[in-house]
């Protein structure tokens, strides 16, 4: 950042949080796409072992990439603050170093592709037939690791410049572009599940040359930025710690997440499918509350770019209404329509009536984690992201604390444990929040 404070004067109003809101709303949407689409087409082949294949397929590759999600949060904020300060050749700079980063990680994995893979069969447990298909469908798609890096990146740079409209698109893009190459290589070439892997992988790749061309038409050139500006020791720290401190934090997340599932599993059958109905909408609910949590980080990255404390506050305030707003209609919708909704995802009488004895608990997710939401949003457009770190850690100790105490619940002590997890998260970063905003913008002068 070039250090003289914008003159442009953010736009910080109601109207302007639900147009970043709503664009990434809809983008979250369409995220589970990728994997159904692989599974929608294999399916029709009418192999039991090559759906399960593919499914299992899904599940690795979201819980690979999604652990370096952390390149689209720390490029988002990155980019918020330099779009504030009006700095475009910073905003190029950040682009830059952040696809050298992409690029490194992605040829890593592919490097660590036969250890990863031992290890993610190992704890899939599946069959011969499954574990031959998925190998075929792994080692091809794993290929991708550094285009699926880089449109996290790309991402991240829309976002941090407030045009979440073209995040929707280039999402939307991506995944019509994985159907049709899909459909095309599995039904029409007849390449079973390698066809499906080739073409969500060539969906990444094509991906990322429209998300270049997309960023070229918005006046970016990450490749005129120069070497020593990409590789400056201090910003490339700051971008290093960023993306660990994130990392940490989504691998915290995704444990909780798992540990939940598991724990589930082990109480039984009917316990584990209601626990996975219910979950979907605690998983629906947090698409409404990702929107504003992307706005938050937007206009909050773009206040401090601006050093305008009185913005950053305002985004905040309107961040933090918008999402328990949200976060209390969803839970209403829940509490009115979880019936119904339960009925529609199963038929069984026994999956039904658990699952309805529990109703309450998953419909107040939404609302007990909206503030959790909206502060992830905030601190990352602050780069706050060492503290977001520690606050996640804090809260999965006390999540795991209540799990081991409350463990004679049963079931129930799974739900309080999570509601206790989402209510620990905000709560840590709202009493926290005032004093690192008054440090940062101490420091800005």
């Amino acid at each position: 950042m070039d250090g003289s404070p914008s003159t442009q004067r953010l736009d910080i109003s109601h109207y302007r949080i639900l147009a970043l809101a709503l664009p990434m709303t809809l983008s979250h949407v369409t995220t589970p796409l990728l994997g159904l689409v692989d599974a929608t087409v294999i399916g029709r082949l009418g192999e039991a072992h090559l759906l399960g294949a593919v499914a299992l397929g899904a599940v690795i590759f979201d819980f690979v990439f999604w652990s370096f999600g952390s390149l689209r949060m720390a490029t988002a904020g990155l980019t918020a603050q330099a779009t504030g300060a009006g700095n475009r050749h910073e905003v190029d700079v950040t682009l830059a170093r952040a696809f050298l980063v992409a690029a490194a990680t992605g040829l890593v994995l592919i490097l660590l592709q036969w250890p990863i893979a031992a290890f993610a069969f190992s704890m899939a447990g599946a069959s011969e037939a499954v574990t031959e298909a998925l190998s075929t469908y792994f080692f091809i798609r794993i290929w991708s690791a550094p285009f699926t890096l880089a449109n996290y990146v790309i991402l991240g740079s829309t976002l941090g410049r407030g045009r979440t409209d073209l995040g929707l698109f280039l999402q939307v893009a991506i995944n019509v572009i994985n159907i049709l190459l899909t459909m095309a290589l599995v039904l029409g070439l007849d390449l079973g599940i390698a066809g499906a892997a080739i073409g969500t992988a060539l969906a990444e790749v094509l991906g990322v040359g429209l998300g270049i061309v997309v960023l070229r038409r918005l006046g970016s050139n990450p490749f005129a930025v120069t070497w020593p500006e990409v590789l400056n020791r201090a910003a490339m720290v700051q971008t290093l710690a960023m993306n660990r401190d994130i990392m940490i934090r989504n691998v915290a997340l995704i444990l909780a997440f798992s540990i939940f599932s598991a724990l589930g599993a082990r109480s039984g059958d009917v316990t584990l499918a209601a626990n996975a109905v219910l979950y979907n909408m605690f998983l629906i609910g947090g698409y409404f509350l990702d929107g504003f949590a992307t706005a938050a980080e937007t206009l909050c990255g773009q206040s401090i770019g601006a050093r305008d404390e009185r913005s950053f506050r305002r985004a905040t305030r309107l961040s933090l209404v918008w999402s328990l707003g949200f976060g209390l209609a969803v839970s209403a919708l829940f509490l009115i329509g979880g019936g119904p909704f339960i009925d529609f995802v199963s038929t069984n009488p026994d999956v039904r009536a658990y699952a309805r004895d529990y109703l309450v608990f998953a419909a107040l997710t939404p609302l007990v984690g909206a503030a959790a939401f909206a502060f992830d949003g905030i601190y990352t457009g602050a780069t706050w992201t060492r503290s977001m770190r520690d606050l996640m850690v804090v809260a999965f100790v006390v999540y795991a604390g209540i799990l081991l105490a409350a463990g004679s619940l049963g079931n129930t002590s799974l739900w309080i444990a999570l509601l206790v997890f989402l209510g620990a998260r905000g709560l840590g970063q709202f009493m926290l929040y005032p004093r690192l905003a008054r440090k940062t913008f101490a420091s800005l002068g």
